[in-house]
């Protein structure tokens, strides 16, 4: 697949069949995930799947943008001891949360060429998606992705190219 065409044709998916997403599809996901960029190769990341249907109704409890009743979840999560070790200040507090997002990223595009839809969930209660997760304390969710067959695709929204880049300067020439 092309990559504009996958980043372009991608969306928020919200609503699913509930269809099963298989452990092999999974595990493409997590491939895809744990090859994007990670600053300083850091490679902070922790990944937790969700598939018990009781473990993803708990996780939507405490998650009010986990919608749709998604058959999956991927948490991102970040060990931020180890970021904190590898990349001081700025690892754990900035470094950490772009890895997260540039992982999520690619979970998006992979599961889009899959046929899959996903959505990224930031509104979740951390310490309950812990718990819930049994993860360790220096273990810190920073991202949900839903996974599932999507019921629907939402039509893109428009995106305004020419009031979003300059070139130089803020304000400066516009990109026409």
């Amino acid at each position: 697949m092309d990559v504009m065409a996958a980043i372009k044709g991608r969306r928020s998916v919200r609503k699913f069949t509930g269809q099963p997403v298989g452990k092999e599809a999974l595990l493409k996901l997590l491939d895809a995930a744990v090859w994007a960029p990670s600053g300083g190769n850091a490679q902070t990341w922790r990944f937790v799947v969700v598939t018990d249907p009781e473990r993803m109704r708990r996780l939507r409890m405490v998650s009010p943008g986990l919608l749709g009743r998604p058959p999956a979840a991927i948490v991102i999560a970040q060990d931020l001891a180890l970021a904190e070790r590898k990349g001081g200040k700025m690892g754990k507090e900035s470094l950490a949360k772009m890895d997260s997002a540039m992982a999520a990223q690619n979970i998006l595009l992979a599961a889009y060429e899959m046929g899959l839809g996903t959505c990224v969930v930031a509104s979740f209660h951390p310490g309950a998606v812990g718990r819930i997760l049994k993860l360790p304390d220096h273990i810190l969710p920073q991202l949900i992705v839903s996974v599932g067959h999507p019921a629907a695709n939402p039509p893109p929204p428009p995106r305004k190219f020419e009031e979003l880049i300059w070139w130089e300067t803020y304000g400066g020439q516009d990109c026409s």
